[in-house]
């Protein structure tokens, strides 16, 4: 098992993603790159912590590829807008990627290159060493899949989600 912590704004989308796709053991949603200890969502939200809304995702790569995994990632979020993922703006939606391992930032340093051609502006995805990541309270997690009916997840989650199967079908179950 392999776990990516990836921030791509809300981490309900990513977690609506991630939830539905072969391979992965698990998604917790929760916070990490910031300086207080514990933060609270409200904390985070207010933008003064330093975190990054992420998700903590576990995968089989026997099942799916570390690569196609980082790709989705890309596929899911605007990876040129600096601080903001539509209406959410400030450096707690931020496009992030926290590495434990030389490797896991060599991966993610390919993975932005290879994205890249997808994107008319450059990629601003922030590499940065993984610390300690906060896990956001239970009705943060799996929010997509316990209240698809609100709006949020109307508007803002089914095309992210559309917009993924329309590339990766093939590794997402429902």
């Amino acid at each position: 098992m392999k776990t990516y912590v990836l921030g791509g704004g809300c981490f309900w989308c990513l977690d609506a993603v991630y939830q539905m796709t072969n391979g992965v053991k698990s998604v917790v949603s929760g916070y990490t790159g910031g300086a207080v200890q514990y933060p609270s969502y409200e904390q985070v939200c207010s933008g003064m912590t330093g975190h990054a809304e992420v998700v903590a995702v576990t995968f089989d790569e026997d099942i799916i590829p570390a690569d196609v995994i980082l790709d989705m990632f890309f596929a899911q979020h605007d990876p040129t807008t600096l601080n903001r993922q539509g209406y959410d703006t400030g450096t707690q939606y931020r496009s992030s990627m926290f590495y434990a391992t030389t490797e896991d930032e060599a991966a993610f340093r390919a993975a932005i290159v290879r994205n890249q051609s997808n994107w008319r502006d450059p990629i601003v995805t922030s590499l940065e060493p993984l610390g300690t990541v906060y896990e956001a309270t239970a009705e943060h997690q799996d929010f997509y899949a316990r209240r698809p009916e609100v709006g949020y997840c109307q508007v803002i989650i089914n095309p992210k989600i559309a917009k993924v199967r329309k590339h990766y079908a093939q590794w997402l179950t429902a």
